[in-house]
This record gives structure tokens, sequence and C-alpha cells, in this order.
């Protein structure tokens, strides 16, 4: 699941699913909608079980835009090469090359 949101709606709506006992058993990422694809705002992306993922929906109402299509393939394409950037510094770090 990929969220869209800005400022303070986003830092609400994370808190809100953060201190909720099931929502905050999945794995929230927010990230800066600028650095990952050049757009406005934040995306949350929320990954979880059914259950965690039906909770967050709830809690997050229509606060924010669910990302879908194009862009939404776009952010996980840039997420993904977040990572494997990551994961080659570690690398790097413990005597990779």
């Amino acid at each position: 699941m990929l969220y869209k949101g800005s400022g303070e709606t986003v830092s609400r709506v994370v808190d809100r699913i953060l201190s909720d006992e099931v929502g905050s058993r999945a794995n929230v990422i927010v990230r800066d909608a600028f650095q990952l694809i050049g757009a406005q705002g934040q995306y949350v992306r929320i990954m979880g079980t059914e259950e965690q993922e039906t909770r967050i929906r709830e809690l997050i109402g229509s606060e924010l835009e669910e990302v879908r299509g194009e862009e939404l393939e776009q952010v996980i394409r840039a997420l993904r090469e977040e990572d494997e950037r990551a994961l080659s510094g570690v690398g790097m770090i413990f005597g990779g090359e």
C-alpha cells in the first residue's frame, strides 16, 4: 500500500498508525516525494498482513491519497533503488567490493 500526503497530515496519520495496537505491527516507511521522484509531498508505504492493512486503511480514512498506476510503479522502483544503494553501502563497510 502506498499513500501520499503532506506535512502535518502525514505526521498525524503516521502517529495514529503507530499508536494503534494492530497498525503499529506493520512496516511503515515515510519518504520525501521530491527526493524519490521529484514530486510534492510525502509518501507513506505500508507493508503488513491483511489484518494490519485493513486496520490502517480505516485509520487513514480519506486523509491521505492512495497512490496507484504509473506513479505507484515509479515510487516502488525508486524505493528499490534506494534499498539497493543502502545494501551496497553496507557491503562496502564489511569488506565487500
